[in-house]
């Protein structure tokens, strides 16, 4: 079995190059949302804490078996450590055998910004060029950059409670010179005038980072942030004033902004307007918002890249972790 470390991973994203990680993963989520009804899907597993929540996120197809450990703990700061962790596993359907683990958690901020960008893509209006990040954490830089890449964004608001967590966005942004990044003075500012919201908050409660008053007709909503029951992002009065699309709907209804809505309320997957091929004609004015709360597809998709990848570049170790003798019946033999 192969397993990639952190380190393989961060080689891989510089040797293959920033902008083609971000568009090869985002072919391949969206190659697999395509392919939509081969794969058995569930919600997420999790179990809450005062402190975080831990979660399982298993899915497949008749050939491959993934599943992701990840966790949230918006106060591990406290303790130098990331909000989130994780790591993923591919394992073969017909024996159960697994044949690669990778770390995930640089690459789920990779694949949680490719995804959103291929919502932006089918939802967003025409010739987009500015977008308002909320929420200056650990994904900000990723969001902003697989924007400027695949979707040509140059002008960035940004708005954090902690002004340090901007202040860096703009260090780390500024090896990009054609990129424009500027600190609001809060979400009102950040919001006003442009085409695309990005919410990325950490706080693991209700909030209204986002009300009816500090958007715009028109706009594209990415409601990144609102992941886990009794965390949300917009309030009520944008979702009804918005047509809302998510992942996987009975996930969504559990983690993401809806579940502060009725269970009737109206939403499309992404994988309905994907399969047809077709793309999304928007209204007049119309305001589209992407509850987005991860979905198992797309670490499905990111282990899958980053697999081929590494066997592209002959990256990684292959490690025992499972046992193997002569006789798979006598497994005490081990000990001899």
């Amino acid at each position: 079995m192969k397993i990639l470390t952190v380190e393989n991973l961060v080689y891989l994203t510089k040797k293959h190059g920033l902008k083609n990680i971000f568009n090869g993963i985002r072919n391949e989520i969206y190659k697999d949302f395509q392919n939509w009804d081969t794969f058995n899907k569930c919600p997420r597993i999790a179990n809450h804490s005062n402190e975080g929540v831990i979660e399982l996120m298993p899915i497949s197809n008749k050939n491959v078996y993934s599943m992701k450990y990840v966790n949230g703990h918006p106060n591990n700061y406290k303790y130098n450590l990331p909000t989130v962790m994780a790591y993923g596993m591919l394992s073969n359907v017909t024996t159960g055998e697994p044949f690669f683990i990778s770390e995930l958690t640089f690459s789920t901020a990779i694949r949680t910004a490719c995804t959103s960008v291929m919502a932006a893509q089918i939802l967003a209006r025409d010739n987009c060029n500015s977008m308002a990040i909320i929420g200056n954490g650990a994904q900000s830089e990723f969001q902003a950059l697989a924007f400027y890449h695949l979707m040509g964004i140059k002008h960035f608001k940004l708005y954090d409670i902690d002004k340090k967590a901007s202040e860096k966005l703009i260090k780390n942004l500024s090896n990009f010179s054609s990129i424009n990044a500027i600190i609001s003075n809060n979400t009102f500012d950040a919001c006003k005038d442009v085409d695309i919201i990005t919410t990325i908050t950490a706080d693991k409660a209700y909030r209204t980072i986002i009300d009816k008053d500090m958007i715009s007709l028109g706009q594209h909503i990415n409601a990144v942030g609102g992941d886990c029951p009794g965390k949300t992002e917009l309030s009520r009065d944008v979702l009804l004033s918005s047509s809302v699309f998510t992942e996987y709907t009975p996930q969504t209804r559990i983690e993401g902004d809806i579940q502060q809505m009725p269970s009737d309320f109206p939403v499309t997957e992404l994988q309905e307007i994907i399969k047809t091929n077709k793309g999304y004609t928007r209204k007049n004015n119309e305001i589209t918002v992407f509850d987005s709360v991860g979905f198992a597809l797309e670490d499905y998709s990111t282990l899958n890249f980053y697999n081929n990848l590494s066997n592209k570049y002959r990256v990684g170790e292959n490690i025992h972790l499972i046992s193997k003798t002569k006789d798979p019946k006598n497994l005490f033999s081990l000990l001899k």
